[in-house]
């Protein structure tokens, strides 16, 4: 907004932009601090007069706004101080399609994954970020054209979209698959799109070749990292793949070890309590799951593994509910085979055997208890006029069914369990974990599982309108960029409260210990700056709620005047 005749007093605003300011420009500080526009411009070989560095910054910043990082990207560049947030005057109008298109060209055949890569190392470097345990996983995104390019004998470059497995449940719709290596809460370090049609055993396979290189630039060798992967890991191939890296999964249920193990926990009922692993304390109805585990091990394709069998209080619903129909299966079949059962008997040894035979419907979760009553049962013919009539006994079987507590117990236990497999020594020289720790490090898959809610949000991507698969690979690679911008300001939040134990305020001001970035997009909100020239002034500076989070975020209100301005990274206290 422009002000062209400023009311008395404001003389000095006569001709001044005004700018009306959220988190985009502390989210261009962080791309500053990675030297993204740089790094790109260095790795990818163009004659255009448009930068691709700066077309990568004004995507993922367009991301970061929650808009479609392809749609209309001159005009978000005209809204918006450009200058402040690419760090110098461009000019909106060279953001046309036909560029955007020739630039997403170019940073293909230079290779997305290298990009980030690079840019990976360089966040690990600048913000120390813990490489220890990366994480693995994929997911499959859903597009909308039959692209039947890709089914051609020549199929174009890039991603193939095909059908595949759809983790949306979307099977009639074509697909790509993205992968992710993260590490410290989710901040992606590596990624690419995959093809539609890639399996996750398969995936994993190919990431297992290739750890140990992409580890060694982040200056860890063999047994210096924990590849941390879910159950579609563990597979032959994928263990004799493996080498001299150590690995985490989650032993699938398909392996017999895998329930042979837990009932040997079960039976042995010698767990050890691991308490509760959340750093957060919560209250109300949501409590925090308590653990308890039991160590063991397992032999897959004659090797051994170490095996942890894990129990949660917090049983798996689905698994609970399975337990449920199995109970009420049990009851129903025993209900319909007593129902045709014949229950008076004329001689007593004829109603014990059939009362014998009765109990013999006993399952492993109900028992069934018989029991012969003699009853008299008037002779047939006409009563006497004097006296009571005739009699004859008989026998009645009665029947009670119930359910044995212990065995149902067992099963709801053994319902709550799940197990580890690894290859990570629990004491001795090298890398070792102890069983805390383990379940502590698996559990940081579920930052992996959040970053792909990110990638596939509707509010930060809409439906994909790329008709190359080459150029859907690019915009995998900005979305990858943009997430990783998108954690390292959460991962800083996070460690400030850490170093400084000072609570930010939450949703409602409520104080809260895990602030996200989507808390910290809402919370900073209403400045103002008036641009004039090449100089800038806030007209309305954070408040005390923003201020709370500029400060979380290793920045100043000079984030708001300063094209130029970097954040400084937030390092946790142990790695200082």
């Amino acid at each position: 907004m422009k002000i062209e005749n400023p009311p008395a007093g404001f003389e000095a605003l006569e001709g001044a932009e005004i700018y009306r300011y959220g988190h985009l420009p502390v989210a261009a500080a962080f791309c500053r601090r990675l030297g993204l526009i740089d790094l790109v411009n260095s790795m990818v070989d163009t004659k255009m007069k448009l930068p691709p560095g700066e077309v990568v910054q004004a995507m993922v910043l367009d991301t970061l706004s929650q808009r479609s990082p392809l749609y209309r990207l001159e005009s978000f560049l005209e809204e918006v101080d450009e200058e402040l947030l690419m760090g110098k005057a461009v000019d909106a109008k060279a953001f046309g399609d036909v560029n955007i298109g020739r630039s997403m060209d170019a940073l293909f055949k230079s290779g997305p994954s290298k990009i980030i890569t690079a840019l990976g190392i360089r966040a690990t470097r600048i913000f120390a970020l813990d490489t220890s345990a990366p994480s693995y996983d994929t997911t499959s995104t859903n597009v909308w054209g039959d692209y039947r390019s890709c089914e051609n004998d020549c199929p174009p470059e890039g991603s193939l979209i095909t059908y595949g497995y759809s983790k949306d449940h979307r099977p009639d719709l074509k697909q790509f698959m993205t992968e992710l290596l993260c590490v410290d809460r989710g901040v992606p370090i590596f990624g690419r799109n995959l093809d539609g049609n890639s399996s996750d055993q398969k995936s994993n396979n190919a990431m297992l070749t290739r750890i140990s290189s992409i580890m060694a630039k982040h200056g860890l060798g063999e047994g210096a990292f924990v590849y941390v992967a879910d159950s579609a890991a563990v597979t032959e191939e994928n263990l004799d793949t493996l080498g001299n890296n150590l690995f985490l999964s989650r032993l699938p249920a398909r392996y017999n070890e895998c329930g042979i193990a837990i009932e040997r926990a079960v039976n042995a009922d010698d767990w050890v309590s691991l308490g509760r692993l959340s750093k957060i304390k919560t209250t109300g109805n949501r409590p925090s799951a308590q653990y308890k585990s039991f160590e063991t091990t397992v032999t897959l394709y004659e090797k051994e593994y170490r095996a942890l069998v894990v129990h949660s209080s917090t049983h798996d619903k689905r698994r609970q509910k399975k337990c449920d129909r199995q109970i009420a299966d049990s009851e129903k079949k025993i209900n319909t085979a007593l129902k045709k059962t014949q229950t008076l008997y004329a001689c007593e040894t004829d109603a014990k055997t059939a009362a014998a035979q009765i109990q013999k419907h006993s399952s492993r979760l109900h028992t069934v208890a018989a029991s012969v009553f003699p009853v008299e049962k008037r002779k047939p013919g006409r009563p006497p006029k004097e006296g009571s009539p005739a009699t004859r006994t008989h026998y009645e079987i009665e029947w009670e069914l119930s359910e044995q507590e212990e065995e149902i117990a067992r099963l709801r236990s053994i319902a709550g369990c799940f197990v580890l497999i690894a290859n990570v020594p629990q004491e001795g020289g090298g890398k070792t974990m102890d069983s805390a720790t383990l379940l502590r490090t698996y559990k940081g898959q579920y930052g992996v599982e959040n970053d792909f809610s990110f990638l596939k949000d509707p509010l930060i991507v809409n439906d994909t309108f790329l008709k190359t698969p080459s150029r859907i690979d690019v915009l995998g690679m900005v979305l990858i960029i943009a997430l990783m911008v998108w954690r390292l300001m959460e991962r800083s939040m996070r460690t400030y409260v850490e170093n400084s134990g000072e609570p930010l305020p939450g949703w409602c001001d409520r104080p809260t210990n895990k602030p996200t970035s989507f808390m910290m997009s809402k919370a900073i909100v209403g400045i103002t700056v008036a641009r004039k020239g090449r100089e800038r002034h806030l007209l309305t500076g954070p408040a005390q709620r923003p201020s709370a989070f500029l400060k979380a975020l290793g920045v100043s209100a000079a984030v708001y005047t300063d094209p130029h301005y970097q954040c400084t990274p937030v390092i946790p206290k142990k790695s200082a």
